[in-house]
């Protein structure tokens, strides 16, 4: 199988932006997290209508509204987005990172799972055991967490359809997440106005906050670009497999910098994934080698 290795390039640096953004939205933690979600929806639309504008895109945008299966499609998809960012920032608001670090290593397999049993993608022997040592390693973790981790399959569900969605849609990324931030302008608009209407609101209290605010938008969007760029260009077996990069990254930050629990049965799993993800990166070097020397 043969992979384009632009994608994987976007594909490896929108999870390692993700996975680093715990420390990010600590910094946030002033506001709640259902505001800083809404302002996430607000300034990612205005970051994408300075893109489009810039790259004379707007007519082709609004062109896909038009369209009633797109339309409803990034609608759907729009609604998991936002489903996906509540759940996680209020993990990180309650210090339950590590949890959410479960979730994302529980995404690869659903993404996985429907790229070979809905879009029919074929695997390597050596990216079926990299699979395989992941799934060993999200079930020891999941039975070492000790109660049914909702936040986990919250992430891990919303986040795997929202893959699939996207890899089944053909149009360009800038478009359709242009779209997507559009919907999810309605329900951030309402909230806002109702902090503000109440004085409940964060946003606007301090210059230096408001505008590390604002920054959101950016944080939001280039990741989700370079994300749905590889999903165009990449298998999404590969593409969810990739996905183990991000929640090693939280799970480091989780340990690390915020001290949170670790006990050694979490390790015990961790290191299954880990064997997983160097797997992985053994075989994905192989392959680019393999295709560069059948170019030359």
């Amino acid at each position: 199988m043969k992979t384009n290795r632009l994608g994987i390039i976007y594909g490896v640096g929108a999870y390692v932006i993700w996975g680093s953004l715990p420390i990010y939205w600590r910094w946030l933690e002033k506001a709640s997290a259902f505001e800083i979600l809404a302002n996430r929806g607000i300034w990612s639309l205005i970051v994408c209508l300075l893109f489009l504008a810039f790259q004379q895109q707007l007519r082709s945008t609004f062109r896909l509204i038009k369209n009633y299966k797109t339309f409803f499609t990034l609608a759907l998809s729009s609604f998991l987005l936002t489903l996906n960012w509540g759940i996680y920032i209020w993990s990180v608001s309650v210090d339950r990172v590590v949890e959410a670090s479960l979730g994302y290593y529980m995404t690869p397999l659903v993404v996985v799972f429907f790229g070979v049993f809905i879009l029919k993608e074929k695997l390597r022997i050596a990216q079926k055991l990299s699979l395989t040592l992941a799934a060993i390693g999200v079930a020891i973790l999941t039975i070492a967490f000790g109660q049914l981790p909702l936040v986990a399959f919250g992430l891990a569900l919303s986040w795997g359809t929202y893959s699939l969605i996207k890899k089944r849609l053909d149009a360009g990324s800038l478009e359709t997440l242009s779209v997507e931030m559009l919907f999810a302008l309605i329900p951030s608009g309402i909230y806002m106005f109702y902090l503000f209407s109440n004085n409940q609101n964060e946003f606007g209290s301090e210059l230096w906050f408001s505008l590390i605010v604002m920054t959101t938008g950016l944080v939001t969007i280039i990741p989700l670009l370079m994300f749905n760029s590889a999903a165009t260009t990449l298998p999404l077996t590969l593409l969810g497999l990739l996905g183990y990069i991000n929640p090693t990254i939280m799970f480091l930050i989780g340990f690390i910098v915020f001290h949170e629990p670790l006990t050694f049965s979490k390790i015990f799993g961790f290191i299954f994934i880990w064997s997983a993800l160097i797997l992985l990166g053994i075989d994905m070097y192989r392959s680019g080698r393999s295709i560069d020397q059948s170019k030359g």
